[in-house]
Parts: structure tokens; C-alpha cells; sequence
């Protein structure tokens, strides 16, 4: 009887620490509500700072881009007021221009005029010395009056034929100036009408990216609170465990 009892009382101890050990695993396989509560609170915290970090970075490079914008905004109206000097410029050298080549014309016109005067002189002299050769002879005053009179309008003639010369070479001159001058005017109007559209888009990307910015800021503001919260509650699961 007495063996019988003892290993009755064995067997229910041996029972009852396989009871209380496999509450035990129990209670470490499975968590308790409250456990969970804190799992999932570390998990929102991790969640919220990696959205904090990346909502920074998102807001640290829209900045950089509104710096960047705002410098181009400044090249633009910087190269937009060069430009309009140019253009300015250009209108100026042409109009000199085109004085230069009406001046350049009437001067032309103007040795034209005594050149052929000086050709008119030189047919005439030609024949008052045929006639005073006749009359006189070779040798007579008046013949080498005229050969004298002939051979100044003949220096007269080419002086005047020289400055004929001198007056096409500045006219066509002139007239390449006004020509490039007029196509560096096209070019400078083009340039800046470009530079004006640059403006118009930067202005636009400006304001895009303050636009971001501004979300990132709002977003930056959201996960911060989130973070609070989060924190918040874990230190309440904590509190209450």
C-alpha cells in the first residue's frame, strides 16, 4: 500500500510540472495582448522614423532645387538685360550705319559729279589744243597753255577717279558693317527671347518645387506627430504591463 501511495505521489507531481512547464512555453509561444500592443508600437516607431528620415531627404533636395532655381532665375535676367543692351547697341550701330552709307552715296555721287566735269574739261582742253596747234602751232603760247590746262584736269580727273575708289571700298564696307550689325540684332532678339522663355520655365520650376517643398514640410510635421503618438502609446503599453 505504502509503495503504491508513493508512486501515486510521483506521478502527480510529475504532472503537475508538466503543467506548470507547459504553461510556461505557453505563455512564451504566445504573447499576451498587451505584448503585442509593444511589438507593433516598436514597429510604428521604426516605421515613422525611416518616413521622417526619407520625408528629410525628400525636403533637403527640393530645397537644393529652389536654390538652384532661384540662380537661374537671377543668370536669366542677367543675361535678358545684356541682351536688351545688345539689342540697344545694334539698333544704334545701325542706324550710324546706314548714315555711313548715305554719306558713303553722296560722296560717291559727289566725285562722280567732278570726275566726269574733269573728263568734260579734259575733251574740251583736247580740242582748243587741236585747234591752237593749227592756229598757232606746236610751239605757240596758247598751245602750251592748253597742254598745261589739259594736264591739270587730267591730274584732277584721276584724283577725282581715286575717290571714286576710295568711296565704293567704303560703301561696300559700310554696307557689310550694317549687314552684320543687322544680323547680330536678329541674333541677340533671338537669344533673348530664349532667355525669356528660360525665365518663364524656371519661374515655373520655382514654383513647382516650393510647392513640394512645402508637402515635404507638411509631411515632415505629420510623422513628427505620428512619431509623439507612437511613442506615446508605447510608453502607455509600457505603463500599463
Amino acid at each position: 500500500m505504502k509503495r503504491i501511495g508513493v508512486l501515486r505521489q510521483i506521478t502527480l507531481g510529475i504532472a503537475f510540472a508538466g503543467l506548470v512547464s507547459g504553461g510556461a512555453w505557453a505563455q512564451t509561444q504566445d504573447p499576451t495582448p498587451q505584448q503585442q500592443d509593444i511589438q507593433q508600437d516598436k514597429k510604428d516607431i521604426r516605421s515613422d522614423k525611416k518616413d521622417l528620415n526619407r520625408d528629410r531627404a525628400d525636403r533637403n533636395r527640393d530645397q537644393r532645387d529652389i536654390n538652384q532655381d532661384k540662380g537661374d532665375i537671377r543668370n536669366d535676367k542677367r543675361d535678358i538685360r545684356q541682351d536688351n543692351r545688345d539689342i540697344r547697341n545694334d539698333k544704334q550701330d545701325i542706324r550710324q550705319d546706314n548714315r555711313d552709307v548715305q554719306n558713303d552715296k553722296k560722296d560717291l555721287n559727289r566725285d562722280r559729279t567732278d570726275r566726269n566735269a574733269d573728263q568734260r574739261d579734259i575733251n574740251r582742253d583736247k580740242r582748243e589744243l587741236a585747234r591752237d596747234d593749227a592756229k598757232y602751232g606746236v610751239n605757240s603760247r596758247q598751245a602750251q597753255a592748253d597742254r598745261k590746262d589739259l594736264h591739270q584736269d587730267r591730274v584732277d580727273r584721276n584724283r577725282d577717279q581715286r575717290d571714286i575708289n576710295q568711296d565704293k571700298r567704303d560703301l561696300n564696307r559700310d554696307r557689310t558693317d550694317r549687314n552684320q550689325d543687322v544680323r547680330d540684332l536678329h541674333q541677340d532678339r533671338a537669344d533673348r527671347n530664349q532667355d525669356v522663355r528660360d525665365l518663364h520655365n524656371d519661374r515655373k520650376d520655382l514654383q513647382k518645387d516650393r510647392k513640394d517643398r512645402n508637402k515635404d514640410h507638411k509631411d515632415i510635421n505629420k510623422d513628427k506627430k505620428d512619431l509623439r503618438k507612437d511613442r506615446a502609446d508605447l510608453h502607455q503599453d509600457r505603463h500599463h504591463k
